[in-house]
Order: structure tokens, then sequence, then C-alpha cells
């Protein structure tokens, strides 16, 4: 029985903000593209964090590859 190895803390952040960032930007051009004013600050921030709850857990799934 070995230990598991995870991705380092650092790297999971990282991609975490990342993907955040990325999702709540994309809903934004959406929402403004479909309803033409400018997503309010929270609405962005909830999706934002939504996102993130499961791509933490998806990459504490993964082991880095040697």
């Amino acid at each position: 029985m070995g230990v598991a190895v995870l991705l380092p803390l650092w790297q999971r952040l990282l991609i975490t903000v990342a993907a955040m960032l990325a999702v709540s930007f994309l809903a934004s051009l959406l929402w403004s593209s479909l309803l033409g004013w400018a997503i309010p600050g929270y609405v962005s921030g909830v999706i934002g964090g939504l996102t993130a709850l499961p791509v933490w857990e998806f990459l504490k799934r993964i082991r880095p590859s040697h």
C-alpha cells in the first residue's frame, strides 16, 4: 500500500481559479448577448463559485503521471 500522490495545492488552486474566471467570463458574454445588458456581479460570482466546487473535487482525484 503506497501513499497517494495528488497534484500540488498550488496547481489545483491555479486551475480552479482559471476555470472560475473562464466560466464567469463566458457566462457574462452569453448573458449580454442574449439579454443586451451586463450580468450583475453577484450572479457572476455565484456562477464562478459553483464552477469551482466540481473542478476542485475533480482535481483532487487526478494523480500526476510520472
